[in-house]
C-alpha cells in the first residue's frame, strides 16, 4: 500500500512540474513575440557605428608565418596563415596522389613531403604537429 501511495504522489509531482514547464515555456513565448525578455524589459535599441566597439584583432592562425625552405618546396616561400599552409598541403597532395588508397587518412610522403615529414607516411593528424615545426 505505501509503494503504490508514494508512486502515486511521484505521479502527481511530475504531472505538476510538467504543467510548470509548459506554463514557463507559453509566457517566454508571449514575451519574445512582444520583444520582451523575460525579466520584462524591452530590448535593447541597436549601437550605432560611433559606439560599436573596434574589431577584433586577427587570431593566431591567420597571422602569416615563414615556412621553412623544406615546406617552402610545397607552399611556396611567402609568409602565410596556417590555415593557409595546411590547404597548400593538401591540395599537393591530392594533386599527386599522395594519400593511401586502403587507408585515407594516411599520407604517403614523396622526397619533398619527407624533408617536412621526417618519414615516409603520415597520418592527416600528425601532420599539422609537423608543419608546425617549419614554420615561424
Amino acid at each position: 500500500m505505501g509503494f503504490r501511495h508514494s508512486e502515486q504522489a511521484e505521479k502527481r509531482r511530475n504531472q505538476q512540474r510538467r504543467a510548470e514547464i509548459r506554463a514557463r515555456v507559453s509566457s517566454l513565448t508571449i514575451m519574445e513575440g512582444h520583444g520582451m525578455t523575460s525579466s520584462s524589459k524591452k530590448a535593447a535599441p541597436a549601437k550605432s557605428a560611433a559606439t560599436a566597439k573596434a574589431p577584433k584583432a586577427a587570431s593566431a592562425f591567420a597571422k602569416p608565418l615563414q615556412p621553412s625552405k623544406e615546406l617552402a618546396e610545397v607552399v611556396g616561400s611567402a609568409p602565410l596563415p596556417r590555415t593557409e599552409v595546411v590547404s597548400k598541403v593538401w591540395d599537393y597532395i591530392k594533386k599527386h596522389k599522395l594519400q593511401n588508397e586502403a587507408n585515407k587518412r594516411e599520407i604517403l610522403a614523396d622526397d619533398k613531403l619527407k624533408g617536412v615529414f621526417g618519414k615516409d607516411k603520415v597520418t592527416m593528424f600528425e601532420m599539422n604537429k609537423y608543419l608546425a615545426q617549419h614554420l615561424k
